[in-house]
């Protein structure tokens, strides 16, 4: 556990490295002037500049449980797909029977149907996480250096495979052009799924009463569907998002000239206490003043870190180290119902591989 955190912490120091540099300037520059040019008057008073702080933490906080929700919201929305994809599963096997059937079927053909409807149900989960991974305007990791470094040699399957190709195998021909030619492709793969639930209903080789149980679950299923794109098409306020990030910056553009002049009083006392300062303890006050860089360094990282953990938390299903693996859950949900209906195990496609401690 040890190990892991401190890896983490390595992680956010590399993925932030770029604006520690710039911290770093902003903070050395009114420190030079101030000591080594003699330009006393450029400091600012701490009060207003710690009123500024308080408010701003205020401020980021919100975004923050915001921001934590939308992305806690998906993660509990997928597992509401997992259930309901096993418990449909789970009415496949039970309720896809000859009990009531005018024509009986073979125990293959029921198996044969009963995959049909289960690769169709991947077809839309497929779907569904493509529409998903598409980017929006809105959405900042693609276009942020700091992202696009980190995730550089992370593959993510719906950025390299078109949605036609992932399909390939889970829907007839037919299906799959009819599929590709909506606008919403997912629901189209729900609406397959009910004609079918109805042709089964009308052969006797599902009884109404469970029809009606499977149409609910098909209901949840758009139900899900439906939470998922409001998250994903509705944005975090941008006034919000924006207004934060510029709040942040003046609060770290005016940080070093409140605390110079403060740390340069800390100095001069240091020497003031003591009647004969030794060499070491002048050493110390004199230069005091140069350690309101790496205080005013260290608090522009705070401030600005929780405003990026908030910002990539907006929207997650971007693809990013933090975001929801729908990619990864997906795959498990394949597994999981393929098995369920005793599908040939050299047939079912293995989970995805983690890609530098990240899932997909």
């Amino acid at each position: 556990m040890y190990a892991k955190r401190n890896y983490s912490v390595k992680v956010m120091l590399l993925w932030t490295r770029r604006y520690i540099y710039k911290f770093i300037l902003i903070a050395t520059i009114p420190t030079v002037l101030y000591e080594v040019l003699d330009w006393k008057f450029i400091h600012l008073p701490w009060l207003p500049i710690a009123l500024v702080g308080s408010a701003l933490a205020f401020i980021v906080g919100f975004k923050n449980n915001a921001s934590y929700g939308r992305l806690w919201e998906a993660r509990k929305v997928w597992g509401g797909i997992v259930n309901t994809s096993r418990s449909f599963t789970m009415m496949l096997n039970d309720m896809v029977t000859n009990e009531h059937a005018k024509e009986p079927k073979s125990n293959k053909e029921l198996f044969d149907l009963r995959k049909e409807m289960v690769l169709r149900h991947v077809a839309w989960m497929t779907a569904l996480r493509h529409a998903l991974r598409a980017p929006k305007p809105w959405e900042m990791s693609n276009k942020n250096s700091s992202d696009r470094e980190y995730m550089r040699d992370v593959k993510i399957n719906e950025r390299i495979h078109s949605l036609e190709e992932e399909l390939e195998g889970y829907l007839s021909p037919s299906e799959k052009e009819f599929v590709l030619s909506q606008s919403n492709k997912q629901g189209a793969c729900l609406n397959l799924q009910s004609k079918q639930l109805r042709k089964l209903k009308e052969s006797g080789h599902i009884w109404e009463f469970s029809f009606l149980e499977m149409e609910n679950q098909l209901v949840e299923l758009f139900t899900l569907q439906g939470k998922l794109e409001r998250i994903k098409n509705f944005p975090y306020p941008r006034q919000f998002a924006t207004l934060n990030l510029f709040f942040v910056w003046i609060f770290i553009v005016l940080l070093p000239f409140g605390v110079i002049s403060i740390f340069d009083e800390i100095g001069l006392s240091i020497l003031e206490s003591y009647e004969v300062p030794s060499r070491l303890i002048q050493m110390i006050g004199n230069n005091f003043v140069w350690l309101s860089i790496p205080f005013s360094v260290v608090i522009s990282w705070i401030f600005h870190t929780m405003e990026r953990i908030g910002e990539v938390s907006e929207n997650p299903f971007e693809g990013i180290a933090n975001d929801v693996p729908i990619t990864t859950m997906s795959r498990g949900i394949e597994i999981d119902i393929r098995q369920m209906i005793g599908d040939d195990s050299r047939l079912i496609p293995d989970p995805i591989s983690e890609q530098k401690g990240i899932q997909m």
